[in-house]
Parts: C-alpha cells; structure tokens; sequence
C-alpha cells in the first residue's frame, strides 16, 4: 500500500493492516472482530472533515486490541505499542 492510498483508508481499516502486517497475518484472519472492542464507524467517523469548514478534526484516539496499545492520530499515524 502506497502512503497515498494509507491516507485515503479508513482508520479502522488502517489499524487492522497494521496489525496483520505486524503479525505477518491476512487482515480477515484477525480475531476478535475489531467491532468487539472498538465501533469501527465511530472510529472512522472521528476525524473526517467537520460540516462547517471541511477543517480536520485534531487529536488522537487510544485503545486496547489484541495486545497491542493502538493509538490513531488525526495526521493519519498508527502507532502500536
């Protein structure tokens, strides 16, 4: 996946290539769902431009998922620790 192509995904799906990249797993094979720990259109829906000014929201959102400390930011960085 080029950096453009990473930028344009959703987060949720970020956080689960991350994820099976660090396992050297497919994606799909991951279990749990990431939807038993976290809302994945909630997750998306965080830092997708605001109504009024199209701006992006800044900030950064953590939690907990196979082990791993996942942190979102809204610069489009997957950090997992």
């Amino acid at each position: 996946m080029t950096a453009t192509e990473s930028t344009r995904s959703k987060p949720s799906l970020r956080v689960l290539e991350a994820i099976a990249d660090a396992e050297d797993v497919s994606p799909i094979t991951l279990k749990p769902p990431l939807n038993d720990v976290v809302d994945p259109a909630a997750l998306d829906r965080l830092f997708e431009p605001t109504a009024a000014d199209d701006s992006i929201r800044s900030g950064h959102v953590s939690f907990r998922y196979r082990g791993y400390d996942v942190t979102i930011s809204s610069d489009g960085t997957i950090k997992l620790s």
